[in-house]
């Protein structure tokens, strides 16, 4: 067999074994520089807390938050957080941890969102398996509704026993962070100022509770919409409020159609990390 021939036969191998890759998803740095996942690891091991944004319908996203759990919680001390998880459930939460009640009678008591047993079970109960505290951080829905239809006033009538549920009133806001700003254009207008004053009071809420229940010496997971803490904004904006000194590490979802070799621009600077995920992922819901 000659050279060339030689060489022809091992270039279709090369390239049929490479057509046939298909990842699941690729991971950048803030810059579009591609990393690797022992990489991100490291960095995220010598952080305060990481806020895990998430496509909350997307498998490939849940399966990484659980491996980067179990992964982190044997090298630090650990806490894990959950804005599908709203304060007022958190003694219900509790109860199933301790194993006071069964998971039939948590999905009674605790709204829990219908993807709760494909995308959050898991890590829930990795938590319980470990003694790993899990906190529910969200602000009860109900009051983001209020405030969506009559402004921050809309709290002023509740009970004392509610604002134990919701970041101390009155929370600060900036209407002109550019999260709020862009929520206000997707919506053209529709819901006017009190849109992303909901969007605010979630995001004060889950910052508050996360700080709340975290340690100096623990790492806090935080799993949230990523939404709410892309372009170092939302919850992101309200830690440092408190704490400007804190080591956040923030990690986004990205879908793109096609390759996901090389990120798209647009998602530069979005998140410290960023994993793009093919647009055509199968979805959980």
């Amino acid at each position: 067999m000659n050279k060339f021939l030689t060489f022809l036969i091992i270039a279709l191998i090369s390239l049929s074994v490479h057509s046939q890759k298909k990842p699941a998803y690729s991971l950048f740095n803030e810059k579009g520089k591609k990393v690797s996942y022992k990489k991100m690891l490291k960095k995220i091991a010598k952080a305060d807390v990481v806020l895990f944004g998430e496509h909350h319908n997307n498998p490939i996203v849940h399966w990484l938050q659980l491996e980067l759990t179990k992964d982190i919680q044997k090298e630090r001390s650990i806490v894990v957080g959950f804005e599908m998880i709203e304060r007022d459930n958190q003694s219900q939460l509790n109860d199933y941890l301790s194993d006071a009640i069964n998971q039939k009678a948590f999905d009674t008591v605790a709204r829990l969102w219908p993807n709760y047993k494909t995308d959050y079970k898991p890590i829930v109960d990795f938590a319980k398996d470990n003694d790993i505290k899990a906190i529910a951080t969200n602000v009860p829905r109900r009051y983001a509704s209020k405030i969506f239809s009559g402004g921050f006033e809309a709290l002023d009538s509740i009970t004392e026993q509610e604002k134990t549920w919701i970041a101390p009133l009155p929370i600060k806001y900036d209407p002109n962070l550019p999260g709020y700003v862009e929520m206000k254009k997707m919506m053209g207008g529709h819901g006017g100022d009190n849109l992303p004053k909901a969007q605010a009071i979630k995001d004060a809420t889950m910052a508050y509770f996360l700080l709340k229940n975290r340690k100096n010496n623990e790492l806090f997971i935080h799993y949230n919409g990523s939404f709410h803490s892309d372009n170092f904004d939302g919850i992101y904006w309200y830690l440092k409020q408190e704490n400007p000194n804190l080591n956040i590490i923030t990690i986004t979802t990205k879908e793109k159609e096609g390759s996901i070799k090389k990120l798209d621009k647009e998602n530069l600077n979005t998140a410290n990390f960023i994993i793009q995920i093919p647009e055509n992922m199968t979805k959980t819901y």
